[in-house]
């Protein structure tokens, strides 16, 4: 094997390190339009500009649903990792998917947060904010609680992978969801 061979290699093997780290983060969004509805987490109030808070879009079933899906993929990923011998790929934990998951819905959360102060509806695209407020809030849930998990497992070439999938994946999953009844537009 050559040296070029490797790169290519170590850099396609970073990128399934960046998916496996990162499902516990992607499910909650998917998983929270699914199990939506019922009473919003604003309860309907407005923030003292008048507007809502976060919107009807976002619902204690909806983040709650959420958050168990993006734990049970980490779980089941805790399992398959030890099952299956595949210790090359980062460990997870209880704790690690955890932050994952609820980060990326605390994420959405603040994301929802900002687009009310900036005049955005429910459902209206934001580039960039739609796509990376998951993997801020995880990021942040996990630096602030587990540090040590976050730098002993995000590599260079791993942050750059989720940099690189994160909107591609987002992308895919929203038009799935629109064809599928669960989203109303397909961002």
């Amino acid at each position: 094997m050559t040296l070029i061979d490797a790169d290519i290699g170590y850099w396609i093997f970073s990128g399934l390190a960046a998916l496996w780290i990162m499902i516990p983060a992607y499910v909650p969004n998917s998983a929270a339009a699914v199990f939506g509805g019922g009473t919003p987490i604003d309860l309907g109030k407005t923030f003292p500009d008048g507007k809502r808070i976060f919107g009807d879009g976002k619902t204690y079933r909806g983040f709650f649903g959420g958050v168990l899906c993006g734990v049970l993929v980490g779980l089941i990923e805790i399992w398959a990792w030890s099952s299956f011998n595949l210790t090359a790929l980062p460990y997870q934990t209880v704790l690690s998917v955890t932050l994952l998951a609820t980060g990326a819905l605390l994420g959405d959360l603040a994301k929802s947060f900002l687009k009310r102060r900036l005049g955005k509806g429910r459902g209206e695209s934001w580039f960039l904010a739609d796509q990376y407020d998951l993997v801020i809030g995880s990021f942040l849930l996990i630096l602030l609680i587990y540090p040590e998990w976050l730098f002993g497992n995000i590599t260079l070439p791993i942050a750059a992978w989720i940099v690189i999938m994160t909107p591609l994946l987002h992308r895919v999953v929203n038009i799935i969801g629109y064809y599928i009844g669960v989203k109303e537009v397909p961002w």
